[in-house]
């Protein structure tokens, strides 16, 4: 049976053509210089040449240390990039396309911004955002979806969780609406019109709870599919919408409206992302979940924070 060659042995070799010197290559490689003489005796039995030999008081490379050169130079760096995968050399030249399934509550505040950051060091990468539906393991087991970013349910003991951030529902009405001025209690608040957010097309939930107990009912006129939608209806109508503070507060920018932390208490919004641990030790993919981790650090807007703990303390 043939031997399996030390490839170890090229990287120092590549380190002692390009450096023409011992101690220097050990240096290099963090190593003693006896232990790198012993490497370069090893160099010379494996290739049958002495590869450098002693020049006065320096050491020169034979011609078939100079054949050699550029091509162990080659082999060593491109095994770094294998194994570096990660390394900003590395992805810099990276084509790969990421998919995230996300919640639309949080695409538009991240979805740019979190572009903009991976193609800094990877600029031929693609950002693709696929909607939230049937949130079950299987697109993360099987790849189709690298981050599942958002409220996660159960998705057994297999898939890793880490926590973004914490968040709350707030309010949201147009600039001219009646509880644009004045206190918003809960009596007031429960007489306006109501427009809902909800994939399921549900009309009730945690805040009508919070009201029963008060004595209080609200009217919901609307029932929509996302956040967004909620936003623009409130936009143009007297209608109240509800939405998370971090989207709120984006969304503020974009039309004249007033942003209110809600008079009941509602569950706080564990907002993480998941995959499958057979990205645990990808480089690449611990590198998409640094950035997305950092990214959704920066929402920790201080308006949103302040509207978000207001909310968090209604009783």
């Amino acid at each position: 049976m043939q031997s399996i060659p030390d490839l170890s042995l090229l990287a120092s070799l590549d380190a002692l053509l390009a450096t023409g010197s011992v101690s220097a290559a050990a240096s290099r490689m963090g190593v003693s210089a006896p232990a790198m003489s012993r490497t370069l005796a090893r160099l010379r039995v494996a290739l049958g040449d002495p590869l450098l030999v002693r020049a006065g008081r320096g050491l020169v490379p034979t011609p078939r240390a100079l054949e050699l050169r550029e091509r162990v130079h080659g082999v060593v760096a491109g095994a770094r990039d294998v194994l570096g995968a990660a390394t900003p050399r590395a992805r810099a030249t990276l084509e790969r396309t990421f998919t995230l399934r996300a919640s639309e509550a949080f695409v538009g505040p991240i979805a740019a911004r979190l572009t903009e950051t991976l193609r800094r060091e990877a600029p031929q990468v693609t950002l693709r955002f696929a909607p939230e539906g049937d949130e079950d393991v299987a697109a993360l087991r099987e790849g189709s979806i690298d981050l599942d970013l958002g409220v996660q349910g159960e998705l057994g003991p297999e898939v890793r969780v880490q926590t973004l951030l914490r968040d709350h529902m707030v309010g949201i009405v147009r600039r001219a609406h009646p509880l644009a001025r004045g206190r918003i209690t809960p009596a007031r608040f429960a007489a306006h019109p109501h427009v809902s957010a909800s994939r399921r097309g549900r009309a009730f939930g945690p805040i009508d709870d919070e009201l029963r107990e008060l004595g209080l009912s609200r009217s919901v006129a609307l029932v929509v599919p996302s956040f967004h939608g909620a936003f623009f209806v409130a936009v143009a109508s007297d209608m109240i919408a509800t939405v998370p503070a971090r989207l709120a507060v984006w969304l503020e920018g974009l039309a004249p409206v007033r942003v209110f932390a809600l008079p009941v208490r509602t569950p706080v919004i564990n907002v993480a992302q998941a995959w499958h641990p057979r990205f645990d030790a990808d480089p690449t993919h611990r590198w998409l979940r640094e950035c997305v981790r950092t990214t959704f650090a920066s929402l920790v807007h201080p308006r949103a924070q302040r509207v978000a703990n207001q909310s968090a303390r209604k009783k």
